[in-house]
């Protein structure tokens, strides 16, 4: 009797090994099937980070399942641009500017050598607008952007997108850019102590403060510095665009100005050459089908939504030099859309 429970005891307990081993051939066989795509963005308490996570579902959906998507963090835009030409990433945040340095070689970029290759115009999502601001004690200091021309200002993360855009804007004004790396969390205690005279300010689509912007403007005042006419004749002159955002829209709190006048950049999301055509076909797709619903979770793709096509448009022709990625092309040509002087990536 003995013998018989011990014989079904181990029956049972085999069944139960092989049961699980198969079990356990199961899993890394279907996580073998689902393909990764990482995200490449820039810090945690950047705008760039918080809309890339809030869309990994349409991405994911729009793939079949086909396809695990993670975002991962960089410290600034230029890292993550990196990140997804040297093969860590596949999906490399990124704005006109950016694009535009990557191909000329300049700034973060000069001498760079892709190990996979450069990014390409994939996809732009939204607009957002650099502008100066300080702490509202300090303000009587200061008229024009002149007037921080040499001084300590933080101009975002070294290597974020607005960074590049004011030092693009201080060149053209002939200003000394002399800019202070601190963590942005800390944005607010080097405002009120002096550290920094002021601080660069960006909203997307005239709407959405980034994270740490939000958090400076609960803790303190601060008031913002608008170009004077001829920094905006001078900036225009040279191609620059000057736009007016409404305060009321942006922060919660009186800032100083009837308008704000900020200069404006398009981000986007843009992957390599090399990304299969029908990923990214489904993916951008996927994004014009649920622009509106985009829109209404963050007031940021308000303008995407609007003319989604439009701005596809808008960021090829500020770089039209650059290759256009074969899914996106397919996608501009089913709206009639395409431009033949464009080039598309091989």
């Amino acid at each position: 009797m003995l013998k018989t429970k011990l014989s079904f005891r181990f029956a049972v307990s085999a069944s139960a090994v092989a049961a699980l081993f198969a079990v356990s051939l199961i899993e890394p066989a279907y996580a073998q099937e689902r393909k990764s795509i990482r995200w490449a963005t820039s810090s945690v308490d950047s705008y760039g980070y918080k809309v890339a996570a809030s869309m990994v579902k349409i991405v994911e959906e729009a793939l079949g399942g086909q396809y695990t998507v993670t975002v991962n963090p960089y410290p600034s835009t230029t890292g993550a641009m990196k990140a997804a030409m040297d093969g860590t990433g596949e999906i490399g945040y990124t704005a006109d500017v950016g694009m535009t340095q990557l191909y000329a070689g300049e700034g973060g970029f000069k001498g760079y050598q892709a190990a996979k290759g450069k990014l390409v115009h994939t996809w732009y999502a939204y607009p957002m607008e650099s502008f100066m601001a300080v702490a509202a004690k300090d303000a009587g200091k200061y008229k024009c952007w002149g007037d921080f021309s040499g001084k300590p200002v933080f101009f975002t993360t070294a290597g974020f997108m607005n960074w590049l855009n004011f030092q693009r804007i201080y060149k053209t004004l002939g200003y000394q850019f002399k800019h202070v790396q601190i963590d942005p969390k800390s944005q607010t205690d080097a405002l009120q102590a002096g550290t920094i005279a002021g601080s660069v300010a960006y909203t997307t689509a005239g709407r959405s403060l980034a994270p740490y912007w939000k958090e400076t403007e609960v803790r303190m005042d601060v008031k913002v510095i608008n170009p004077c006419p001829q920094e905006v004749s001078k900036l225009k002159a040279a191609g620059l665009a000057v736009v007016d955002v409404n305060p009321k829209e942006a922060f919660s709190k009186d800032v100083g100005v009837q308008q704000i006048q900020g200069v404006p950049i398009l981000f986007a999301y843009n992957v390599r050459q090399d990304m299969p055509e029908e990923v990214v076909y489904k993916m951008v797709s996927a994004f014009d089908k649920n622009k509106d619903k985009l829109a209404a979770a963050d007031p940021g793709f308000t303008p995407m939504a609007k003319d989604f096509v439009g701005m596809q448009v808008q960021g090829i022709n500020a770089n039209p030099d650059i290759p256009v990625h074969p899914g996106l092309a397919r996608f501009l040509k089913e709206r009639k859309a395409w431009n033949d002087k464009w080039k598309i990536a091989k």
